[in-house]
């Protein structure tokens, strides 16, 4: 019996250094994509900021306009025939893993590429951050096509990507390995956990050798507050908790009247085309992601009056052109307009209270973590990804109490995650295929506590006729499971299900 146990530990310790070093090779693949995505915005950027400052005439507005609007359909056209690119790509994502699309990842990487940067260059407010994701869960599902790896192990593979893309595209492999597995895989089983990390850290270490070892933000010495302070951070949360799902709701309404319009799905993704040449005649500072605001904000030169037209101004933008289905994403967007918020309170804070003006930056940070919490409904990847991006260390009670009560605030307001919601929009009931029928794939799971299903017995579950627990282990023993075993808080259980039925299967241990 000895023996047999040890054969089985000796093969599934193999398994997993197969699976880690896997991890490795997909995260080196997915940070060359997200580097070479940064380089090619980058170029963009600069080459929209020289078209809109070398007119000046009337005749050269004009040829941006029609620059701009043939670019619109050329990404409409292509958006059209491959609808997987539209927006983030992380819905795509999540969808992938629950088994309702099957995407050709070689053709999603190509024309998220070119489409993201056209849209970038043409000043949409739209993030790199999204994009990456999707592009490293292609480059994961593409490394693990090339090599022979099916299954479940594909997707750990596709987790490995995602996470290696957020990573390689914030220089926050933290960040990268807490999003994937708090909000894409949604699991934080050993299985999952050590690949994703392998991924990341290589992703990361890449990352640095094109961009550097600096945090993506260039802040400067941040100062602690005193503890008297930290009341204020308690309305901040609440204020970013009612912005989160405000913005949450005005996303779906404004993606419903772009449905509403009468005409193609092309026209409608070169409406915002359109729309930037009148933003970067009028308003530049609002448009592409808005690195430059934070930068602004951080110098703390901008004044109450002028946050909050940049406020209004880059939220209205982000809606239209997010909403109209463009290849870009909400993430680094919604994490300015988070900067904003947070600096606005911060500056009234100090006009009103008193409080040092060098606290403000204090307050942008803590915003652009309580507005993630509210919105994505992430709170520990906001706190990890802000004190990575920012380089500092020491604002991590201040980022919990901010990010825990806009998740709370924005739970009561009934909002639900905004990458869930969008999901529920792009994946109508699923229809299996034929083949999808016939592969089983294997699942690794980690039953929490609290968990509806502890102390309920397996023949007691209601699990769906397509899977059966094969394997328990707890407290590093492991059971062979019958009918009558009961499922303990802390048990790691290994389920084989038909692949495409994931999302029934994490329903019936209660994991959404």
């Amino acid at each position: 019996m000895n023996k047999t146990k040890t054969k089985k530990a000796k093969k599934m310790n193999m398994n997993t250094f197969k699976l880690l070093m896997a991890g490795c090779g997909v995260g080196v693949a997915a940070a060359l994509t997200a580097v070479a995505y940064r380089y090619a915005l980058g170029f963009a950027e600069e080459a929209r900021t020289g078209m809109f400052e070398s007119v000046n005439s009337p005749l050269g507005a004009a040829a941006v306009f029609a620059v701009l609007i043939i670019l619109g359909l050329i990404t409409g056209y292509i958006t059209q025939k491959e609808p997987m690119i539209k927006g983030s790509g992380i819905p795509q994502v999540k969808g992938q893993l629950l088994g309702y699309f099957a995407p050709s990842w070689l053709s999603i990487m190509i024309k998220k590429f070119i489409t993201g940067t056209l849209c970038i260059f043409a000043g949409l407010s739209l993030g790199r951050e999204g994009p990456s994701v999707q592009l490293g869960a292609m480059a994961g599902q593409g490394f693990a096509e090339v090599t022979g790896i099916n299954g479940g192990d594909r997707k750990y593979l596709i987790v490995c990507g995602a996470c290696a893309g957020l990573a390689a595209a914030f220089n926050a492999p933290l960040a990268g390995l807490m999003f994937a597995l708090e909000e894409i895989h949604k699991n934080f089983s050993r299985k999952a956990i050590f690949p994703a990390m392998a991924a990341a850290m290589c992703a990361d270490a890449v990352s640095k050798l094109f961009f550097g070892t600096d945090a993506v933000l260039h802040m400067v010495q941040i100062e602690m507050p005193p503890m008297k302070y930290y009341l204020l951070y308690i309305v901040l949360g609440a204020v970013c908790g009612v912005f989160g799902a405000f913005y949450n709701k005005t996303l779906f309404v404004v993606q419903k009247l772009y449905k509403k319009i009468p005409v193609s799905d092309t026209i409608r993704i070169a409406i915002p085309f359109a729309i930037a040449g009148v933003v970067g005649f009028t308003f530049p500072a609002i448009m592409g992601g808005g690195h430059g605001l934070i930068d602004m904000l951080a110098g703390g030169t901008a004044a109450l009056s002028l946050m909050i037209m940049l406020l209004i101004g880059k939220f209205i933008f982000s809606m239209i052109s997010f909403c109209s289905g463009a290849p870009g994403g909400i993430f680094f967007p919604l994490l300015v307009l988070g900067a904003l918020a947070g600096s606005i309170v911060g500056r009234v804070s100090v006009m009103t209270l008193g409080i040092p003006e060098s606290y403000v930056v204090n307050f942008m940070l803590l915003g652009m973590a309580g507005l993630f919490s509210g919105i994505v409904r992430a709170p520990l990847t906001g706190i990890v990804l802000v004190a990575e991006m920012s380089g500092s260390f020491t604002q991590f009670m201040g980022l919990a109490m901010v990010s825990c009560v806009s998740w709370l605030v924005a739970y009561m307001l009934k909002s639900r995650p905004v990458y869930e919601q969008m999901l529920d929009n792009i994946a109508p009931d699923h229809v299996r295929t034929e083949e999808e029928e016939l592969d089983t794939a294997l699942m690794e799971m980690v039953i929490p506590f609290g968990s509806p299903v502890d102390g309920v017995s397996i023949k007691n579950l209601g699990l769906p006729a397509n899977c059966h627990i094969v394997d328990i282990e707890r407290r590093g023993v492991s059971l062979i499971p019958n009918g009558s075993t009961y499922i303990k808080s802390g048990d790691v259980l290994k389920v084989a299900y038909k692949v495409g039925y994931e999302k029934e299967v994490r329903n019936s241990f209660g994991i959404n």
